[in-house]
């Protein structure tokens, strides 16, 4: 993956993480094939950079997670959104509209 695409992905990891989650609970390897699909491959996923995020996000009190077994039958850790983790997904999709927005503004300024 290209600089830009590893920026871009820093800094909204935890949103798409989160987004993600809002629709189900998902073991790690089925939330970085589901950031890779929805973007149509734009963002790929570091695993290191994943579990560092879980872990951040856990301790934040946003996921909450469980060993189970996948349908592969192998375990897995599971995660959840949790309702503090609902309201932050709130917080950070109006955050990134407001970005996009100012952006959008900007370049219609430049034209």
């Amino acid at each position: 993956m290209d600089e830009s695409n590893t920026d871009v992905i820093q800094g909204t990891l935890d949103m798409l993480i989160l987004k993600t989650l809002s629709l189900e609970p998902m073991h790690g390897f089925g939330i970085a094939r589901r950031i890779e699909q929805i973007s149509r491959g734009v963002f790929k996923v570091n695993p290191g950079s994943l579990l560092t995020a879980f872990q951040r996000l856990e301790r934040d009190g946003w996921l909450d997670s469980e060993w189970r077994q996948t349908d592969s039958g192998r375990r897995a850790k599971y995660y959840r959104l949790t309702r503090a983790g609902k309201k932050q997904l709130e917080v950070e999709t109006a955050d990134w509209t407001r970005r996009a927005t100012e952006i959008a503004r900007m370049l219609k300024a430049e034209s």
